[in-house]
């Protein structure tokens, strides 16, 4: 057993490891937006919470419906946002994976390839749940019938 690996056996699992890598910066920017839309849902809720107290009538039943909604909207951003951090440390697990498996001889390719494949349902399913959210946000910012007479 060799100590020390051979310069061209590193390059090629830095090489292997490149893909993995790219998706991680596809993941952060999909969490980059997720945290953003979270941050604006938040202070969304926050104004409505103030408003509350003093509408009536049928302007305080659209700032519960609102309210509703926008629990609902944090609710999938918070599981889109688990899931796609999910799908980074899985990713990260690969990565590592790749390097240990590789530095200590281990035929783990099976591991590599189910973290692998983890990590990318997890992605998927974040994507789904951020398609969701996406969908309720549409019905909140639709101009009411209302308005349009």
């Amino acid at each position: 057993m060799e100590m020390f690996p051979a310069v061209t056996t590193i390059a090629q699992t830095i090489q292997l490891s490149l893909s993995p890598v790219f998706m991680l910066a596809g993941i952060a920017g999909v969490l980059n937006l997720l945290a953003g839309r979270l941050s604006r849902v938040i202070d969304r809720a926050r104004v409505l919470e103030q408003l509350h107290p003093s509408s009536s009538g049928r302007e305080h039943d659209r700032h519960v419906w609102e309210l509703r909604l926008l629990d609902r909207r944090m609710r999938g951003i918070n599981i889109a946002l688990f899931l796609c951090t999910g799908s980074a440390i899985a990713t990260c697990a690969v990565v590592a994976l790749l390097f240990i498996g590789e530095l200590a001889t281990l035929h783990i390719g099976t591991i590599v390839a189910l973290a692998f494949i983890l990590a990318m349902l997890m992605l998927v399913a974040g994507l789904v749940m951020f398609a969701l959210e996406v969908r309720l946000s549409v019905r909140a910012t639709r101009i009411r019938a209302e308005l349009l007479k």
